[in-house]
């Protein structure tokens, strides 16, 4: 891809452009991965990233991708740092892969699986490696540390790029991520909490879900 153009939208990634959000699942346990996407789904985010911080978490995401028609969320797989966990990824279903930073391994296991992938990064020469390696989208990490003037910043050189935003996102930050150009927001922990995932609280996910994107996205 070039700068000013970004690569054609892979279908996996419909929904990631198209709700503007994308949930981060980071929690220990997670009794039932189907319930989540579709709680998560019915709250407005339909891409669904579980990590490889996860224990278990390659059946985690098998058992989602295999249902995914009854959820309607896309799987991917989260926290990918080299070409083992990128591989295991793929051959769990995975959709797409998300690096918390640049990993050519990643981008060559993801391209030749022929799945889109969002490279980490957080400096404007990181973010053009990113995109020279073909990352669809670079994700900015972490991007509340820095502030959404930074990612504002950022856009300026790189009008053509597709940046998503992550850590530390909420709704009560998420819309100016929004506005300062980011093509979609990160739920994280303040959507998907680790005791209610234990718990099964799937009702509260999706409630959260649904005032994470309507704060995100509302005019």
């Amino acid at each position: 891809m070039t700068l000013e153009t970004p690569p054609t939208t892979p279908h996996a990634l419909d929904a990631l452009y198209a709700d503007r959000a994308i949930a981060v699942v980071r929690v220990p346990v997670i009794p039932d991965p189907v319930e989540l996407c579709r709680a998560l789904a019915a709250g407005g985010i339909r891409s669904v990233e579980f990590t490889f911080t996860t224990p278990g978490v390659e059946a985690l995401i098998r058992a989602a991708a295999d249902a995914i028609g009854d959820h309607g969320a896309v799987i991917g797989a989260g926290t990918v740092v080299d070409r083992d966990t990128a591989q295991r990824a793929v051959d769990s279903g995975a959709q797409f892969l998300v690096t918390p930073g640049l990993s050519e391994e990643v981008a060559e296991v993801a391209t030749a699986a022929g799945i889109p992938f969002l490279l980490g990064a957080m400096t404007p020469s990181e973010v053009m490696r990113a995109a020279s390696l073909g990352s669809h989208a670079v994700k900015i990490f972490p991007a509340a540390a820095m502030g959404s003037g930074f990612l504002k910043d950022l856009k300026g050189p790189f009008p053509g790029l597709r940046l998503v935003p992550s850590g530390g996102l909420h709704a009560g930050n998420a819309r100016e991520y929004i506005q300062a150009g980011a093509a979609a927001v990160t739920a994280g922990s303040s959507v998907v909490g680790a005791a209610d995932v234990a718990a099964a609280d799937w009702a509260g996910v999706t409630e959260r879900a649904t005032a994470f994107t309507t704060a995100a996205l509302l005019p």
